[in-house]
């Protein structure tokens, strides 16, 4: 059945764009040496996560443990969790999640990690942890080098806690426009990196793991010969925004509209807004319109400004989108349409959306 025949707004993915990306990422990283752990924040669908997987990914990562609990029911192996998990609550799921899964966690606070030991004698299981470490982006994780260092120490005899290695993301330096900028602002990350590397391992910690690199980063991130993994997910949709933060990949996720008004042949109104359709940090691109001046959205319209008449589209016609970044649009929607040469091929229910916590 064609897209056409399902009702709109409607959130689709070009089939052989997206297996494509898939190949071409595995291929890239296999060829630096490098493992491929595809973050799914923006992806949400096991599915989709099991395609990186079949394609050689050694794993996937997630933002959070109610993620890594749904991928894990979905049989999606070896799952790094990127955000700290504290509270005796979320500690226990995690502990009961590391009976049937390889689970690593990102840990930055002594306590939290003294508490997870706890618990996790009580539940008879090992926790593995990456202790993030800080290296510019000013977010989570310990500053580098000696903090790094004293950390191991502190934590050297719990019995129940797996130090597997580090992680860091550059994150603060995707959206840097300037290439010769943008790699300089890289390399003072890595360099930090390395040093805390350099530096642990002087003193006899294991460093298993170096994890890091993201969608808008990896091209230059993969070419330090630091990590051991890298974690770019959303490259493999691509949309506006991975497009301009330099992903190799191509554009395969889209929005189909339907123009609801031409209210001026300057002017087109879609029956898509913000609720499915977000522009505040990276906006959409109308496909197939000539002349667009710029791009506006309020709850429940999209408005596309013109610099030039156009009288072509009427309403009931239906216009398609780039999404601009799909880690705020994706979970917006209950479905996702996989289409392939204009039929829809499979409907991927978007499983992961609600899971915040």
């Amino acid at each position: 059945m064609q897209l056409n025949h399902y009702d709109t707004p409607c959130l689709w993915v070009d089939l052989d764009i997206m297996e494509s990306n898939i190949q071409h990422l595995a291929v890239y990283f296999k060829s630096r040496g490098l493992e491929w752990r595809p973050h799914t924040k923006g992806i949400k669908i096991p599915e989709i996560a099991k395609l990186a997987i079949n394609a050689g990914a050694s794993g996937v990562t997630c933002a959070k443990l109610s993620e890594a609990e749904l991928m894990t029911a979905a049989g999606v192996q070896n799952i790094l969790i990127a955000n700290q998990v504290v509270g005796e609550q979320k500690i226990e799921r995690l502990c009961q999640l590391s009976r049937f899964n390889e689970i690593i966690v990102a840990v930055d606070h002594l306590e939290t990690v003294q508490l997870m030991n706890q618990i996790a004698e009580k539940f008879a299981v090992t926790l593995n942890v990456l202790l993030e470490v800080n290296t510019g982006m000013n977010r989570a994780g310990l500053d580098p080098g000696q903090p790094v260092l004293d950390f191991y120490r502190a934590i050297s005899e719990l019995k129940f806690i797996q130090n597997r290695g580090l992680m860091a993301w550059e994150g603060h330096t995707a959206t840097i426009a300037d290439p010769n900028e943008k790699v300089r602002s890289i390399s003072a990350s890595m360099e930090k990196l390395s040093a805390t590397v350099s530096l642990c391992r002087e003193h006899g910690i294991l460093i298993e793991i170096i994890s890091g690199g993201g969608s808008g980063t990896y091209t230059i991130s993969s070419n330090f010969k630091l990590l051991t993994e890298i974690q770019a997910g959303g490259v493999i949709f691509t949309d506006v925004a991975y497009s301009k933060w330099g992903a190799e990949t191509q554009p395969s996720l889209f929005l189909r509209s339907l123009v609801t008004s031409r209210p001026s042949p300057k002017r087109i109104i879609t029956d898509t807004g913000w609720k499915t359709l977000p522009g505040w940090s990276v906006a959409p691109k109308p496909l197939g319109v000539d002349a667009v001046g710029s791009v506006s959205f309020s709850s429940e319209h999209g408005v596309i400004h013109l610099t030039k008449e156009n009288t072509s589209l009427r309403p009931g016609d239906p216009l398609d989108y780039l999404v601009g970044y799909g880690d705020n649009t994706v979970f917006l929607h209950e479905r996702l349409y996989g289409v392939r040469n204009g039929e829809v091929e499979t409907i991927w229910e978007v499983r992961g959306r609600g899971r915040y916590t």
